[in-house]
């Protein structure tokens, strides 16, 4: 049998990078990583495929999730809901897989409580300005929208003590070496 994989939880403000960083050190297989894909009920960007970057669900198939205590974790975030399919990530972990989580603070804390050994990192923008600056950048949500993430931003920051490790995105490299080598020292 294999020695049960790692639970890594890697959060952040929206906008800070985390697919940008994760995309850099995802693929490396010396850190026999699988991806957790999550669900959620927001629409598809047009970059975006179903089943690999989400789940895209009803709300009606979320709630019942929900009710059915699928969920290892779940946020509601501006009128959607994102999840974490309990069995899935369980079965992935008895693989012997390193299982990666890209969730929202508020997912991270339920997650914290449940899987007392999860792995969690916080990954942080060079400042303020510059966050807002990606997600303007984006060019895909209205101002308010913005405004909301944005605000939520600056909340999330002050939960950075809750995590294990706070990694820095000035260079999405030079974080996604650091992020692989906190992983690789976890799975010694």
């Amino acid at each position: 049998m294999p020695k049960k994989g790692l639970l890594i939880i890697l959060s952040g403000p929206s906008g800070v990078g985390k697919g940008t960083v994760r995309d850099q050190f995802i693929d490396d297989p010396e850190l026999n990583i699988a991806y957790s894909v999550s669900m959620t009920t927001r629409t598809r960007r047009p970059s975006e495929r179903d089943g690999v970057d989400y789940l895209f669900v009803t709300r009606d198939r979320f709630m019942e999730a929900i009710k059915k205590g699928e969920l290892l974790e779940y946020a509601e975030f501006v009128g959607n809901y994102y999840g974490t399919q309990a069995a899935y990530v369980e079965k992935l972990r008895n693989e012997g897989k390193n299982v990666l989580l890209e969730i929202e603070v508020q997912g991270a804390t339920q997650i914290k409580e449940k899987v007392k050994d999860a792995l969690t990192i916080f990954i942080v923008p060079p400042s303020m300005e510059e966050l807002e600056k990606r997600i303007r950048g984006r060019r895909t949500e209205a101002e308010e929208i913005v405004q909301q993430r944005l605000s939520k931003a600056s909340k999330e920051m002050e939960l950075i003590g809750h995590y294990k490790f706070v990694v820095c995105n000035e260079d999405p490299k030079l974080a996604a070496q650091i992020i692989s080598l906190i992983i690789k020292r976890h799975m010694e």
